[in-house]
């Protein structure tokens, strides 16, 4: 007899040895998943009948039996005529399915879960994943509406939850906290009241060395649960938020690795704090290691780097040494994967120390027995040794430090610092120096291929020599290029490198690009609903990464590509698509802007103003709120007032979010301009070079503007 298994954690499926077997209409799937529900039990007829329609037939009870007699030919296919049946069987006043206990996957996750909990953190580790991994979906997923399957749905649902709690438990047991902070933040985000998730992340982070951002999901918790259920945390959480501010080590692992690795750091800094004299120039050097290490944690820590940074350049200005402010500015070599800086003031400042550290050393050089003249103050080109690895970190900083700004001395310094670090034998310098290069490769649309090639290159230098951060940077510009290419097997290759070394080097920030990418993914793929709430998703783990020069205005921005993702809304009608998708607090702004009839001044339905958070990409949203509220020639001026898009990974999506507008009041000049801008990205998809969003194909883009302005554009 062949061996039936049956799949409920998702859309309701039955296999076979062969694959999956046809189960006909939704009235035979339906039979089938009402006798799952019951578990072996018979169901009476006239219940399933209740069950399957609102008003039954007349001939109802016939049609069971029609359904019931086709499921058993396909459940049991070698079954001869008019022998009792095995599976599907008939008892009493009814019907029941006879699956064995490991035949349907909801039973064997219960099994998992059940024996998980008397394991030790390994083994149950490896049950819950093992259970965990049988999810498809929500439970009956194509019965969420059905009043038979309510309860059981919703009992798995817990069940599910309650296991992946009892997996961040694990991994918090076995001292890897950094990797339970992506699902629970994930799974927050649609149960904002389960008080023992908020307990674990809050302790995985912490565990993770991120304090801050502790504290801060600690408030979180109180704020979700004060709004939905008017209640305050429960003394578990009250006690974690004291222990946290107290960092009490009892929230510490008691023994193993972690424990002693807190202790001898705890020694180590105090011997170096006794035996290193505090002016002494080995102490800052130390100190800006530290700052780069605390980067790469996120958070918290990504912000108190970016702090202490600048600070640290300052003390080493004062010392009057070029050569140690050098060290000083050039050891800050943390990979960056956006092209947009966080701190665009901050980063001004560090490109100014740069220039003026660069100017000091030409002056040294031109002081030289030697005997050169001094260049002008800032200038790009040495006088010293033209493979100076000191100067190639300075020319990399500004590289780096300039990305988004369109400044021509961004591009200079990345060309001149790969220069340099072509011919020097230092391959941590060489990939520091790629990664300027990456970030000036984003000034025109259509260089998907070139960054491509700089993420080729860093991935295999980086393997090569250990370089476990530009691996994964590498990783990352790959995947955003091939998405832009649309070769997405080799973008989810390339995703699934980076979480693999990220998990094992932890890497929490790796997290929050792979999230989005896989928002990414849905849309590029045409489930935009999906798309919408991962990207919600992915935005609310934003919220904690310290990395405001991604997430200022990407939710509001990814929303509104998404409603022009598919190519059949008009650019008013995505306006409106997007008014709804902006969530609950937005919508009942605009609700009551359009219930106050006649009111003057009502805001448009995609709110742009400062409350809305467009942060950079505002004067690109502004059209679309003017056009919803029906007022073209204002429209028409914020259309034609738009600047070039910055040199990012968004300039595509800008450019086609501004020719949906120009479509839509028929403006030639934009149109004219738009179409060159996006030219030479044909063939690719817009945004997704971005690895977070999607407008659709450039082609369809450059195709309806060509139509637009009638002529034998290229």
């Amino acid at each position: 007899m062949e061996r039936v298994t049956f799949g409920v954690l998702g859309p309701v499926v039955a296999e076979g040895d062969s694959g999956v077997l046809a189960l006909k209409g939704p009235r035979h799937r339906a039979v089938l998943a009402r006798l799952l529900v019951a578990r072996r039990r018979v169901i009476p007829v006239a219940r399933l009948v209740e069950d399957l329609w609102d008003e039954p037939p007349a001939g109802a009870v016939g049609a069971v039996q029609t359904f019931v007699a086709a499921l058993r030919r396909v459940l049991e296919p070698d079954r001869r005529p008019r022998t009792p049946a095995r599976l599907l069987v008939t008892e009493g006043p009814g019907y029941a399915l006879r699956a064995e206990p490991d035949a349907v996957d909801a039973w064997r996750f219960e099994t998992a879960t059940g024996s998980a909990a008397s394991l030790p953190p390994a083994q149950a580790l490896e049950r819950l994943r093992e259970g965990l991994g049988l999810w498809r979906g929500p439970a009956y997923a194509e019965f969420a509406e059905e009043s038979w399957a309510r309860g059981e749905r919703s009992r798995l649902a817990e069940l599910r939850l309650w296991a992946e709690e009892q997996r961040a438990e694990a991994l918090l047991a076995l001292g890897r906290a950094a990797e339970a902070v992506p699902d629970l933040e994930a799974r927050l985000a649609g149960h904002p009241w389960r008080e023992d998730a908020w307990r674990l992340l809050a302790l995985a982070l912490y565990r993770s060395g991120r304090q801050g951002d502790a504290l801060a999901v600690l408030r979180r918790a109180r704020a979700a649960l004060a709004d939905r259920l008017g209640v305050d945390p429960g003394p578990r959480l009250r006690r974690l938020e004291a222990d946290v501010l107290a960092q009490d080590p009892g929230l510490d692992l008691p023994s193993g690795a972690s424990a002693s690795a807190a202790r001898l750091w705890a020694r180590a800094a105090e011997d170096y704090d006794r035996t290193v004299a505090a002016g002494a120039r080995a102490r800052l050097e130390s100190t800006v290691g530290l700052i780069r290490n605390l980067a790469v944690t996120g958070g918290s820590g990504l912000e108190a780097a970016r702090e202490h940074r600048m600070a640290a350049i300052r003390v080493a200005e004062e010392s009057g040494d070029p050569e140690l402010t050098s060290r000083v500015i050039g050891a800050f070599d943390v990979p960056a994967i956006w092209p947009r800086s966080d701190d665009p003031e901050l980063a001004r400042r560090i490109v100014a120390a740069a220039e003026r550290t660069l100017a000091a050393r030409t002056a040294l050089a031109a002081d030289d027995p030697r005997g050169r003249p001094a260049e002008p103050s800032g200038s790009l080109e040495p006088l010293e040794s033209p493979y100076d690895p000191a100067r190639c970190r300075l020319l990399a900083t500004v590289a780096v430090e300039s990305r988004g700004t369109r400044s021509p001395r961004g591009p200079r310094a990345a060309r001149e610092a790969e220069r340099i670090a072509r011919g020097l034998d230092d391959p941590a310098l060489l990939a520091f120096c790629l990664n300027g290069v990456f970030m000036q490769s984003c000034t025109r649309a259509g260089m998907a291929p070139r960054r491509d090639e700089v993420g080729g290159e860093l991935v295999a230098l980086a393997a090569r020599h250990g370089l476990v951060t530009f691996e994964v940077l590498g990783h990352l510009i790959r995947l955003q290029a091939r998405a832009a290419l649309g070769d997405f097997p080799a973008a989810d290759a390339h995703a699934a490198a980076a979480d693999r070394l990220a998990a094992h080097h932890e890497l929490p920030l790796v997290g929050v690009f792979t999230q989005w990418y896989g928002a990414l993914r849905l849309a590029a793929s045409g489930h935009l609903s999906r798309a919408e709430a991962a990207c919600r998703a992915a935005a609310a783990r934003l919220d904690t990464a310290g990395m405001p020069g991604v997430r200022d205005g990407l939710l509001p921005l990814a929303l509104l590509c998404l409603s022009l993702a598919d190519g059949t809304r008009s650019a008013r009608e995505a306006a409106e698509a997007a008014k709804v998708a902006e969530g609950a607090e937005t919508a009942k702004v605009a609700e009551a802007a359009e219930a106050a009839e006649g009111a003057e001044g009502a805001e448009a339905a995609l709110d742009v103003g400062p409350g809305q958070e467009w942060g950079p990409y505002r004067p690109w949203a502004e059209p679309f709120a003017l056009l919803r509220k029906g007022d073209t020639e204002a429209a028409r001026a914020a259309l034609r007032a738009l600047p070039q898009p910055p040199a990012d990974l968004l300039y595509e999506a800008l450019c086609c979010l501004e020719a949906a507008v120009a479509l839509e009041l028929g403006d030639r000049p934009v149109l004219e301009r738009v179409h060159a801008r996006l030219l030479p990205a044909a063939g690719e998809l817009a945004g997704a070079g971005s690895g977070m969003i999607t407008l659709g194909p450039v082609d369809r883009w450059l195709d309806a503007v060509g139509a637009a302005l009638g002529t034998g554009l290229p």
